[in-house]
């Protein structure tokens, strides 16, 4: 088994839009027994919220499912992920802050670290202030980071 967590600021944009397409690679690489996926936000002010529904509205457009309600990274996260995997550079210091050792910190990655080569770490910027066009980009670049991290976690259950 292998544990995902995508983490963003209020856990309604991006992370569930993370989780969402990287639950249909795994339901499509048929490994959905062998991989648990989960998404929070450093922030806990959008707590029990679906996610945004202009996310929701775009992932639906391109097949994907968008669900849960928004909750905050809570330290006991680190003792039961295997990947915690940030969409931007600020939150990734704010898990850092929050891991308790340094395992717990070996397991931190950005999601765009996971992508093509020429993404490596850059930000999924937050479409929440944005225009309708940011959600697009966002699930863009979700679609091509969750494909690498495809590769990391069939590497993992192999190993």
């Amino acid at each position: 088994m292998v544990e995902v967590l995508f983490v963003c600021l209020g856990n309604i944009c991006r992370s569930p839009t993370a989780e969402g397409v990287f639950r249909a690679m795994v339901e499509e690489a048929g490994l959905s027994a062998q991989v648990r996926i989960d998404s929070a936000g450093t922030g806990g002010w959008h707590a029990g919220e679906s996610p945004d529904p202009r996310s929701t509205r775009v992932a639906a457009q391109r097949g994907y499912r968008l669900e849960g309600a928004a909750r905050q990274v809570r330290r006991e996260d680190f003792a039961r992920f295997d990947l915690i995997v940030a969409m931007d550079r600020s939150n990734l210091r704010r898990l850092r802050e929050l891991a308790p050792d340094a395992a717990a910190a070996e397991k931190l990655s950005l999601l765009r670290d996971h992508g093509p080569p020429a993404e490596r770490g850059q930000d999924v910027p937050d479409p929440y202030y944005g225009g309708p066009d940011g959600f697009d980009r966002v699930l863009d670049i979700c679609e091509a980071g969750c494909r690498g991290l495809l590769a990391v976690v069939r590497e993992r259950l192999e190993a």
